[in-house]
């Protein structure tokens, strides 16, 4: 439950799986009431595509403008009162193929009709297995690809708990995500890349079974998610297991290889290494090498001091001097970029192997 908590607060779409009457539609009217958003409830079932995609009117001036629905209306208008919300799409897999693909863009890009939602508007969907119920569809791939997908299941302990005590969620129960969390994600999408670069294969997965499609699988956005998720994640220590119930929501079973080959890298901390470039020492895989500096760069841009860059440049060269100059190019190349005119930085002049790259990137007179 930990998990799904925190997955909803990164703002990446959450979708619940779970057989009917399990408490999923329960637990959200009470985890909003703790948190004190506002829920707009929205049955994907009993909606038409233009609940979605705007109803065509015409305007004053004759031209055709996508009214957006009630529902809409209804979160514009709590946010101008302060209030923040949470669109609860119920029973998102007895929704028909048409709603679905109206669905793509509100869910991607929260935008509805000609209207836009509130930015920090969060999505969360509900929907029953294809084989717990009659009359569900298959979410098509594009569809399926847009959510964080998380397989609720009853624990009887806890069942019997609200039954007795009563079903409540508080506080203290939550695990909330700190106000910082986002300042994790440059070096996680860091951490991503790096494995993609080592395992590129892995980039895009979509299953040719329809009805696995229909779930998580790994694909460009997943991955970008899955950055956002890990940071999240460690921001507030969920284990390594709690990771990878979000991760495998997002990529599928790539995320197993995923924690495996993290869990092989044993990397250093590049705070530490950038204090003291001596203590860097050139990894014989060239994908641990990759990691390393990629995460050495990060960590200088965000703090782009001189002493910083200088390191940075060092550690770059240092991997270059043991022939990995290769491996090196994209972080030397994001380094450079990083630069601006007004921070008076310089590249190294005896960083030769990076020159190349750098004047092919208009980084380097």
């Amino acid at each position: 439950m930990r998990a799904l908590i925190v997955a909803i607060q990164t703002g990446i779409p959450v979708l619940i799986w779970g057989k009917p009457g399990t408490g999923k539609t329960s637990f959200m009217y009470a985890f909003t009431q703790v948190l004190g958003r506002w829920m707009e409830v929205v049955i994907a079932s009993i909606r038409e595509p233009s609940d979605f995609a705007g109803l065509p009117i015409i305007a004053s001036d004759d031209s055709v403008k996508l009214a957006a629905p009630q529902w809409v209306k209804n979160i514009i208008a709590k946010e101008k009162s302060g209030t923040d919300s949470i669109v609860f799409l119920d029973e998102l897999s007895t929704a028909p193929p048409a709603v679905q693909a109206a669905l793509l863009r509100p869910v991607f890009e929260g935008v509805v009709g000609d209207a836009e939602l509130p930015k920090n508007t969060w999505w969360v969907a509900a929907a029953n297995p294809t084989d717990s119920s009659a009359g569900t569809w298959d979410l098509n791939a594009a569809q399926a690809n847009r959510w964080c997908h998380y397989d609720w299941m009853v624990e009887p302990i806890a069942w019997v708990e609200g039954m007795q005590n009563g079903f409540q969620i508080t506080t203290d129960f939550l695990t909330v995500l700190p106000d910082d969390w986002r300042e994790g994600i440059p070096q996680m999408r860091s951490l991503v890349s790096s494995f993609i670069k080592a395992r590129p294969a892995l980039l895009e997965v979509q299953p040719d079974n329809t009805e696995e499609a229909g779930k998580a699988w790994a694909s460009p956005r997943t991955w970008d998610y899955a950055a956002t998720m890990l940071a999240a994640s460690r921001s507030v220590n969920l284990t390594m297991d709690e990771e990878l119930i979000l991760v495998s929501g997002l990529v599928g079973p790539a995320a197993g290889e995923f924690f495996t080959w993290e869990k092989s890298l044993d990397l250093p901390d590049p705070h530490d290494l950038l204090a003291n470039p001596s203590l860097f020492e050139v990894p014989a895989k060239g994908d641990v090498t990759f990691a390393i500096l990629s995460s050495v760069v990060t960590a200088a841009t965000a703090d782009l001091t001189k002493k910083n860059w200088d390191a940075a440049w060092k550690i770059l060269g240092m991997a270059a001097e043991a022939q990995k100059a290769d491996i090196a190019a994209i972080p030397a190349k994001n380094l450079a970029k990083a630069r601006k005119e007004s921070d008076n930085l310089d590249v190294p002049k005896d960083v030769k192997a990076f020159v190349p790259v750098l004047k092919k990137a208009g980084l380097l007179g």
